[in-house]
């Protein structure tokens, strides 16, 4: 049987604590911390790795870098965006507030400490509700 599963994606920082800080602030999940290198914060669904520039080496010198990403978005689906604007939006940066998208999502758009894009959204319309359901 051959199996995939997405694990997780991992965001490399040269600052852990600070970049850990801010994904639990938006998301309200603690990390786990099983080294002061690398952060883990589980969700239902997935996993934000966060890992620091230190532990780039073990992969590969200079295959990642950090505050490198102008291509990704990372996407948290939340109960209710524009309680979550309400809560944080004046401690981080916010790119865009809640607006409703065409495909029916309300999304938060913000950016991480380290300049990568975060969409926190909230399905709205009946289709999108029905894609997450």
């Amino acid at each position: 049987m051959n199996h995939t599963a997405l694990a997780s994606v991992r965001l490399i920082t040269d600052d852990v604590d600070r970049l850990t800080a801010f994904y639990e602030h938006i998301t309200g999940v603690t990390a786990d911390r099983p080294s002061p290198e690398f952060a883990e914060l589980r969700t239902d669904k997935g996993t934000l790795a966060i890992g620091s520039t230190r532990t780039v080496q073990l992969f590969g010198p200079g295959s990642a870098g950090p505050a490198d990403n102008r291509t990704a978005i990372v996407e948290f689906l939340v109960d209710d965006v524009d309680a979550l604007f309400a809560r944080v939006g004046d401690t981080v940066e916010t790119v865009t507030a809640p607006t409703t998208m065409p495909w029916g999502n309300r999304s938060l758009l913000v950016r991480d400490p380290d300049g990568t894009l975060v969409n926190c959204f909230t399905p709205v319309s009946p289709e999108a509700q029905a894609r997450f359901a």
